[in-house]
């Protein structure tokens, strides 16, 4: 054996050499003989690592020349978004189609899943060429359905026309539903469910798409119709029955009398507002809390058309505020006591020296401040019909964030987006922060024993 070969055969030679990528199998199988003698062996080396090299280089610009991992995930995720789209789209059309099946659960199921979609979801553009359809398959659901289908019916009605919004299209449903809402809602023979949905609809489509002053004047006068027959008028009784349909008439009422134009609000304050008081003393503690909170809105709204309320009646209210803000009757709930004076507490504050408790609202990176009764109703009113999805919308509904104040919606990537999320230690110590303030805050207002003693 030469030297040469002896030197090919070291641990550290050109045979122990690791092979080039894309050519392990070859390094795997058992050398073969050269032929040609020793020469020919270290002629063949050479040639080798040349195609090794080619093979590697050619390699590479391939991968170059093709699309970088980053934009191919973002080309499979526009894809998916697409495919989730058109599957959420067949999925609606077919939950509107059920609206005309004979069997009454099916209607009511795809019912709940409109409003569960309308609720959580921006379909505006989706809905603009089906709103007739859906608005005929709604309107037979209220004129023959029964109980949970026309308040289910009512509901969906209310999100539809939410998504359609204030222009021509929301005010061609609320005109085709009117009559048919105000018909089911002064019906004493329906059920109080659907009683209830239609008032909660007819406010709330009302406040969104009414054009003429007349549908808001005859809006308001068919609800206070409901909260406040001639039975429960200035010194009667509070109505005892139906307490849910009372509630949302009354809130509805009160969503409407924050867009009234000032001259049908001082004709409000001369005849209507002295038939809120004895709602004070209802059974129902939501009833009692809408109607403190409906009182402290006409005070607002008085003091904006510069209207004095303070006459013999006014000290006889103020009196009443302070006993709902200071009541600790056995009979009643411990909870309800609590928010009962909590609430009045605000209430006879704001009447007394016209101070407003500020409360913020926050979702996703943005916030909004309710700085006034009229405000806190308005956003009530939606979150009672949104639910949970109120974040979503008050992010990306147009109409939500025009009647909110809170501009165009923000346009986030995906960075910002992750920079914005909490981690779950950050809100630990939050929590543990805002706790340990809280404890001391309460501390040095509660009662010592050795103070009592």
């Amino acid at each position: 054996m030469t030297i040469e070969q002896a030197s090919d055969l070291r641990p550290g030679g050109p045979c122990a050499a690791s092979p080039p990528c894309g050519r392990a199998d070859r390094s795997l199988s058992p050398p073969h003989p050269p032929a040609g003698g020793p020469g020919s062996a270290r002629a063949g080396s050479p040639v080798s690592d040349e195609e090794a090299g080619s093979e590697v280089l050619s390699h590479c610009s391939s991968a170059s020349e093709g699309a970088s991992p980053a934009e191919e995930a973002a080309g499979s995720e526009a894809v998916g978004e697409q495919g989730q789209e058109e599957e959420v789209e067949d999925r609606l059309k077919e939950h509107m189609d059920n609206l005309l099946d004979k069997s009454a659960k099916t209607r009511q199921v795809a019912l709940q899943s409109l409003r569960l979609a309308f609720s959580s979801k921006i379909l505006s553009e989706f809905l603009l060429e089906r709103r007739l359809t859906l608005t005929d398959s709604l309107e037979k659901c209220l004129k023959k359905g029964k109980g949970e289908e026309q308040a289910l019916a009512g509901t969906v009605l209310t999100l539809l026309c939410l998504q359609m919004g204030s222009g021509p299209e929301g005010e061609e449903v609320f005109r085709s539903l009117k009559p048919l809402l105000i018909s089911v809602l002064t019906d004493s023979a329906a059920s109080p469910g659907a009683r209830q949905s239609c008032a909660t609809a007819l406010g709330m489509c009302c406040y969104i798409a009414a054009a003429d002053l007349e549908d808001l004047v005859l809006c308001l006068s068919c609800l206070e119709g409901i909260f406040s027959p001639p039975s429960a008028g200035e010194g009667g009784s509070a109505p005892s029955q139906h307490g849910p349909l009372h509630c949302s008439a009354l809130q509805s009422w009160s969503l409407l009398l924050t867009i009234c134009p000032p001259s049908h609000v001082k004709s409000v304050l001369d005849n209507c507002w002295l038939k809120l008081p004895p709602l004070l003393s209802s059974n129902s503690v939501v009833l009692r809390i809408l109607a403190g909170e409906t009182i402290a809105l006409v005070f607002e709204l008085a003091q904006e058309v510069e209207e004095d309320l303070c006459h013999q009646d006014t000290e006889f209210l103020r009196a009443q505020l302070k006993v709902l803000a200071t009541e600790s009757n056995k009979y009643r709930a411990k909870t309800d006591r609590r928010k009962q004076r909590s609430i009045f507490r605000d209430i006879l504050r704001f009447i007394e020296s016209g101070e407003y408790q500020e409360e913020t609202i926050r979702f996703g990176l943005e916030c909004m401040y309710l700085d006034s009764w009229a405000r806190q109703r308005t956003y009530q009113a939606f979150k009672e019909v949104l639910g949970s999805g109120i974040c979503h919308h008050l992010q990306n509904n147009e109409l939500l964030r025009e009647i909110f104040g809170l501009g165009p919606p923000l346009v986030l990537d995906a960075a910002a987006l992750k920079a914005s999320k909490v981690s779950r230690f950050e809100k630990h110590l939050y929590n543990s922060a805002a706790f340990k303030a809280r404890t001391k805050a309460r501390s040095r207002v509660r009662d010592k024993r050795a103070d009592v003693l």
